[in-house]
C-alpha cells in the first residue's frame, strides 16, 4: 500500500526478530481466536458496507441538512472522536469565518458535562436553524443523555413534534435500548450501530460517516482509502505497515518506553490524535500493561515541551505524523525583504511547507539523538483517501499491538470505575 509508508529508522533497532510474534497476532486477529474476537466486524467493514447503506446515510445527511445552519452531533469516546478527527482533518481551517457555506456546520455536545459549554451551544442556537444527531448505542450513557435531553427539548419546542422528527436523527441498537425506545416512540430516522463493532473502531459506521457527510466529506473516498489498504495491513509480511507499526512500538515498549507521543506538523491533524488516543488508551491499558498514548502537535509544541521531550527522563518514544505534501493551490514562499530586520532572507524562494518539512527532518534529528526513539509514518496528502487507509492502518495495528501485549484489544472494564463514585455521588 502506497498510501501509508512506515520509517523505522530513527527506533535504533532490528525489529524482524519479533516478526514471528506479531504475524501470530495478526492471525489471531484475521481468525478471530482471540479474546473479544465477537467485535471485529471493523476488520472487513470497508468491504463489506453496501451501495445502498451509503446511499441512505447520504440521503438522510442531505435531507437533515435542507434550510440547516448548525448539527449538533451528541456523542462521547469514539461516538464523537472518529468524526470530529475527519472533519478537523479534511475541512477548511478557518471554516466557522467563511461567507457562503456549502454544508452546515457540525459541533459536538455530550463530550463533556460544562453546564457553560450546553448553555452556550443553546444560545448559538437560539438564533440559528438547528439538527441533532445523536449516537449511543444504550442511550443511558451520563454525559450525551444529559445532553440529548436539553437539546432534544430545545428543538421540540422550537420547531414543534413533527419537524423534529426531521431534525433529529438517532444512531443506535438495533433492537434494544432507552435510545431505540426513544426514537420509535418519536418517529425519529434511525442507523444502526453493529453489534461486532466497539465504539472506538466505529468511525467507518454511520457513527463516523452520517456526521461527516453532513460536514461534506466525500465518505465514498473515505471508504475506498480504507478498502485499498486492507490487503496490505492484513498481510503476513514484513513489509505490511500496520505490523512494522505494531513491532516497532512494542520492541520499545520491552525496552522501557512506556509513553508514546503522536506527533504531528499540521494543525488539521490535532484531533486525529485524539481519536488515536482513546484508540490506543482504551485498546492496550489493561492488566498493569500498555503504552500510554498522548499527543504533541509541531511545531507550537515544541516551544513548551520541547525541553522535557529532548532531555526529560527517558520512557518517551516518538511516531511522527507526517503528510508528504500540502492540499492548498497557492503556493507560499518567503520573498526577500530589503531591510531583512527578522533574518529570514536565507528562506528567499523556499515554500512555508519546505521549512515545515525540514522543522520535522531537525526535531526528529534533534530528539533521536537525544534518547527519543523515533517511528514516522506518512501520508501522500491530506485528502479522504489517505485519511480513510490511514484510520484502517491505525485500527489494525492496533489489535496486532494489543495481542501482542496478552490483552483483550476489545474491552475497557475500568471505565466503570469511575461512573460507579459518580452515580453513587449523584443519589442514582
Amino acid at each position: 500500500m502506497k498510501t501509508i509508508n512506515v520509517d523505522l529508522t530513527g527506533i535504533g533497532m532490528d525489529i524482524t526478530p519479533a516478526f514471528s510474534d506479531g504475524a501470530a497476532a495478526l492471525t489471531t486477529l484475521k481468525e478471530g481466536t482471540g479474546p473479544g474476537s465477537d467485535f471485529l466486524g471493523w476488520l472487513t467493514l470497508p468491504q463489506a458496507i453496501t451501495e445502498s447503506e451509503i446511499d441512505r446515510i447520504k440521503e438522510v445527511a442531505s435531507d437533515l441538512s435542507q434550510g440547516v445552519e448548525i448539527v449538533v452531533v451528541i456523542g462521547i469516546g469514539g461516538s464523537y472522536l472518529g468524526a470530529k478527527a475527519v472533519i478537523e482533518a479534511l475541512s477548511h481551517s478557518f471554516e466557522t469565518l467563511l461567507p457562503r457555506r456549502a454544508h452546515p456546520l457540525v459541533v459536538f455536545a455530550g463530550q463533556n458535562m460544562s453546564e457553560d459549554y450546553l448553555s452556550e451551544l443553546l444560545a448559538v442556537m437560539q438564533g440559528r436553524s438547528c439538527a441533532c444527531v445523536v449516537i449511543s448505542k444504550s442511550g443511558t450513557t451520563t454525559e450525551p443523555a444529559l445532553a440529548f435531553r436539553i437539546i432534544q427539548k430545545h428543538i421540540k419546542e422550537k420547531y414543534g413534534c413533527k419537524e423534529a422528527q426531521r431534525r433529529i436523527v438517532a444512531i443506535t441498537d438495533a433492537h434494544r435500548g432507552a435510545l431505540k425506545r426513544l426514537a420509535d416512540q418519536e418517529g425519529y430516522k434511525t442507523f444502526v450501530i453493529p453489534d461486532n463493532v466497539g465504539g472506538r473502531f466505529s468511525v467507518l459506521t454511520p457513527v463516523g460517516l452520517l456526521p461527516m457527510a453532513i460536514a461534506g466529506v466525500a465518505i465514498e473516498t473515505l471508504l475506498s482509502g480504507a478498502r485499498e489498504g486492507m490487503p496490505t495491513c492484513l498481510a503476513p509480511s514484513i513489509e505490511n505497515p500496520a505490523l512494522q507499526y505494531a513491532l516497532a512500538r512494542n520492541a520499545l515498549y520491552q525496552q522501557g518506553k512506556s509513553i508514546e507521543l503522536l506527533a504531528n506538523f499540521h494543525p488539521k491533524l490535532h484531533y486525529l490524535t485524539e481519536w488515536w488516543k482513546q484508540l490506543y488508551g482504551e485498546s492496550e491499558g489493561k492488566e498493569g500493561r500498555g503504552i500510554f498514548p498522548a499527543g504533541v502537535d509541531f511545531t507550537t509544541d515544541l516551544h513548551s515541551l520541547g525541553q522535557y521531550i529532548q532531555e526529560g527522563p527517558r520512557f518517551l518514544m516518538e511516531t511522527v505524523l507526517s503528510v508528504a505534501e500540502p492540499e492548498t493551490e497557492q503556493c507560499l514562499t518567503v520573498e526577500s525583504d530589503p531591510q531583512d530586520l527578522d533574518g529570514l532572507n536565507y528562506l528567499s524562494g523556499k515554500r512555508v511547507d519546505y521549512c515545515n518539512k525540514m522543522a520535522e527532518l531537525g526535531t526528529r534529528m534533534a530528539h533521536i539523538a537525544g534518547g527519543v526513539p523515533n517511528i514516522r509514518i506518512e501520508i501522500p496528502r491530506l485528502d479522504a483517501c489517505s485519511v480513510g487507509a490511514l484510520l484502517y492502518f491505525f485500527e489494525v495495528a492496533c489489535g496486532i499491538s494489543a495481542y501482542m501485549l496478552d490483552v483483550n484489544p476489545f474491552d475497557q472494564p475500568g471505565v466503570e470505575a469511575y461512573k460507579k463514585n459518580m452515580f453513587k455521588l449523584l443519589g442514582r
